[in-house]
């Protein structure tokens, strides 16, 4: 049975189809910060005016959130309009067909390990897990391609935007923090950047709760 959740994921989705929206939509994803549709006309090549409008339907899509802030950071009378800012909404999407209930799966399994008590069996699988998931690349090309968001604060820190297990964090963050950190760790293991980067719990608002920092110089 096909869920109202359902149709709102697969509408969602459908309006990447367009290609000029998906790359929009990729231009914000890309943004360490909130971006305005300048940024977006001016990297896609096309009209402040088109930018905005497939801004706003990735917006009503709920793919996209908005704000508002003085870009010049003056304040007060001749400081001009606050812009309108875009960053990615914090909901998921995700649709199968027929429908699957992985999800409900992640949270029962979630909840039997907190009541065991068997973080540290996750955790151990989830190291080797990253091992073996991991591939000889470099730190931001291996923290992408898992889904990371990995975003540079300086040459000697990385945070990372995105957390793949978000909705489980959520609910179980001991469990899913602790999993996730281990993963991280071996990831890095795997791909022989252990001894240059090492991961460390710094959960924030807006982003995932590993954070990484340079152990050497290169």
């Amino acid at each position: 049975m096909t869920t109202p959740e359902d149709l709102d994921d697969l509408d969602a989705l459908a309006s990447l189809a367009d290609g000029v929206r998906r790359q929009a939509y990729r231009v914000v994803a890309d943004g360490t910060e909130p971006v305005g549709r300048d940024e977006v006309a001016e990297a896609l090549g096309i009209g402040r005016t088109l930018a905005a409008f497939h801004l706003d339907k990735l917006v009503a899509a709920g793919l996209l959130e908005t704000s508002y802030a003085r870009r010049t950071g003056r304040t007060g009378p001749g400081a001009g309009r606050p812009a309108k800012l875009y960053r990615v909404a914090a909901a998921e999407h995700a649709v199968s067909v027929p429908p699957r209930a992985y999800r409900t799966a992640a949270e029962l399994l979630a909840e039997a390990l907190e009541q065991a008590g068997a973080e540290n069996v996750l955790n151990t699988v989830a190291r080797h897990h990253g091992r073996r998931a991991a591939a000889a690349e470099g730190v931001l090309e291996l923290l992408t391609g898992h889904g990371y968001a990995p975003a540079p604060d300086g040459p000697d820190r990385i945070e990372l935007r995105n957390c793949p297990f978000h909705r489980l964090a959520e609910q179980f963050p001991p469990v899913i923090c602790g999993m996730n950190l281990a993963m991280i760790d071996g990831l890095l293991a795997g791909a022989g950047l252990d001894g240059e980067w090492a991961a460390r719990m710094d959960a924030a608002p807006g982003r995932c709760c590993v954070t990484l920092s340079k152990t050497k110089a290169d």
